[in-house]
């Protein structure tokens, strides 16, 4: 119920920084109550594992339908599934 895209920073853009996420949580995914559930939840999952991605990369987080009726556990397990494969398939800038 997660999509996440990577991006690595393009080589000699600007000085190193932290690695910063935003979060994309459309209507479909329920009221305003339920998507403010959801983006609360990511920014804390996210928030533990910012660390783990590389210096100057941007993380965009995106929720599917069907998210803000999962338990935390399980949409922890989906990040960490959706973070796994971003990274195997490389960060890229576009």
């Amino acid at each position: 119920m997660i999509v996440v895209h990577l991006m690595s920073p393009e080589v000699g853009s600007e000085p190193a920084r932290s690695p910063r996420a935003g979060f994309v949580v459309p209507k479909s995914v329920g009221v305003a109550v339920a998507r403010n559930l959801v983006k609360r939840r990511l920014r804390q999952l996210v928030r533990e594992r910012l660390g783990d991605l590389p210096v100057g990369s941007d993380l965009v987080v995106r929720a599917l339908p069907g998210a803000a009726t999962r338990p935390y556990p399980q949409i922890a397990a989906d990040l960490d599934g959706a973070l796994g494969a971003a990274r195997a398939r490389g960060a890229v800038r576009r």
